[in-house]
């Protein structure tokens, strides 16, 4: 009987002593963990939309409205001036976007010519473009047959293109070497070289008085 007691003890006391050894070893297994947050799902809440602020237009003020100025056409037969610049019913206009060579520059004369044969008994349709420095008219002038004046003169290679008025409309169509040799006065004062101007002046006096 004694030994029955004691058997009973040990496993008693063995089963207690699993017990707590497991108890420490699921505490030791989740120290450290951060908390799990609640999985419970959070209603959604709806957005509310942002108000747009849009700007007021401006009431509308007479003082500041100004009519798109209408095209101006000045239509007739020209009497040729010189290289680039025509009378039509008595009003002097100059073609728009070139430079040809004074009358008497070399080849004055003959772009003279050329467009006395350009307009001759034909009707020139003008539009007005501004007024140059000099109070003439600038104007773009074409045939009966759409033909542009400026265009012309620049493909005869008896005037070259003013970029400056003309934004290089007519550059492409030029002679090539036309400012170097015919021409190279006019392109001298594109550039702001009146010198060449006075020393050509020059030239020429003192050749008519040799002559």
């Amino acid at each position: 009987m004694e030994i029955v007691t004691i058997v009973l003890g040990v496993v008693l006391v063995w089963a207690i002593s699993s017990s707590v050894n497991r108890s420490r070893r699921e505490s030791s297994r989740y120290e450290g963990r951060p908390a799990q947050p609640s999985q419970v799902a959070r209603p959604e809440v709806a957005s509310k939309p942002i108000p747009v602020k849009t700007a007021r237009a401006a009431p509308f003020d007479p003082s500041s409205a100004h009519p798109v100025p209408r095209k101006t056409f000045v239509e007739g037969k020209a009497y040729v001036v010189d290289g680039d610049t025509i009378k039509i019913k008595g009003q002097q206009i100059r073609l728009f976007g070139i430079d040809a060579p004074e009358i008497d520059h070399p080849y004055g004369k003959i772009a003279k010519s050329a467009l006395m044969k350009l307009c001759g008994g034909k009707i020139v349709r003008a539009e007005v473009m501004a007024e140059d420095d000099h109070g003439r008219t600038v104007a773009r002038c074409r045939l009966e047959d759409s033909r542009d004046l400026s265009a012309e003169m620049v493909k005869q290679g008896l005037a070259i293109d003013w970029k400056k008025y003309s934004g290089g409309e007519y550059s492409s169509i030029e002679q090539p070497g036309v400012r170097r040799k015919k021409l190279f006065l006019a392109d001298q004062r594109q550039r702001g070289n009146l010198k060449a101007w006075q020393d050509y002046d020059a030239w020429r006096k003192k050749k008519s008085a040799k002559d």
